[in-house]
């Protein structure tokens, strides 16, 4: 770190140094090694910061040849900026990606008969990566994936869930809702989290940590999850596997069974594999898309 003459030897990190260098403690104690005028120095609305190593010549006057690291202004807000990675499309193939993308979407079922035939990890990692990638307020990325494939854990997991269910079904459940659900053929037996070869428990954190382990409030958990449980069903449907999404109330019990802390909250069971030989799913519609959109 030569850019500022008295930075420690050993930054914590690259941010604690970039940020020593645009603030350094002793206005004085700005160095020679900085070849780029101040003028010179692009600036935008938010901090950018364009890394290369540095190694500059004793001439102050005198630029490298060697890139340098490039610094723009720094506005309160803070921000650090990399640039956009982004590909347009002509319109012919926009068109031609949204079809095809619709037309792969919309095979999607969910699937209540599972077979135990075994699903490489990798897809599932992968999988898991996409839904990570899912936005989320203040970045906060305030989910978890519990993924499962111990017989004896889901065991206990099924027998917790339908525990639950034989409640739900029995006394909890308005009959309305056990009349909207009858044409599903749904009830308290769970088979599925027994055969499925994978069960991903999905959780929403209300707090983070920072680097120095402190407590950090996250928000919008509810919409940043859910966002990120599209993107992971769209995700395995797109690798070619089938899923469930089962909700057994209430899931307190799986933070216990998976070891996770009471401050998260269990949002679903994602049942994850192949549909079993014969499988049938029920005979549905989707609405129209004059039934689900505007444009005004």
């Amino acid at each position: 770190a030569r850019a500022y003459e008295g930075y420690p030897a050993s930054p914590k990190n690259e941010v604690d140094f970039l940020i020593h260098l645009y603030h350094p403690p002793d206005a004085s104690a700005v160095s020679r090694d900085i070849s780029l005028p101040e003028q010179e120095r692009p600036r935008i609305n938010c901090l950018t910061w364009k890394l290369a190593l540095c190694d500059q010549s004793d001439d102050p006057g005198k630029a490298s040849d060697t890139p340098v690291r490039e610094r723009n202004s720094m506005p309160n807000n803070d921000a650090i900026t990399e640039p956009l990675v982004f590909q347009s499309k002509p319109t012919e193939q926009m068109q031609k990606s949204a079809r095809e993308f619709y037309e792969t979407v919309r095979t999607r079922r969910t699937v209540r008969d599972f077979s135990d035939k075994p699903v490489p990890r990798e897809v599932i990692e992968n999988c898991l990566r996409a839904a990570g990638t899912a936005p989320s307020g203040a970045n906060r990325q305030p989910w978890h994936f519990s993924v499962i494939s111990d017989p004896d854990l889901k065991q206990k997991i099924r027998a917790g869930a339908e525990a639950e269910e034989r409640e739900f079904y029995t006394s909890r459940a308005p009959q309305e809702w056990l009349d909207a659900l009858a044409p599903l053929g749904t009830d308290a037996n769970k088979p599925f989290l027994e055969t499925a070869p994978y069960l991903i428990i999905i959780f929403g954190e209300k707090f983070s940590k920072d680097q120095n382990k402190a407590k950090l409030k996250n928000y919008y958990v509810s919409e940043s999850v859910g966002i990120a449980t599209g993107v992971l069903i769209t995700a395995l449907h797109t690798a070619g596997l089938a899923t469930l999404t089962h909700t057994p109330a209430p899931m307190k019990f799986l933070n216990e069974l998976v070891g996770r802390p009471p401050s998260e909250k269990p949002y679903m069971i994602l049942v994850t594999g192949f549909p079993a030989e014969g499988s049938t799913v029920p005979a549905i519609g989707r609405k129209s898309l004059e039934d689900i959109a505007s444009f005004l």
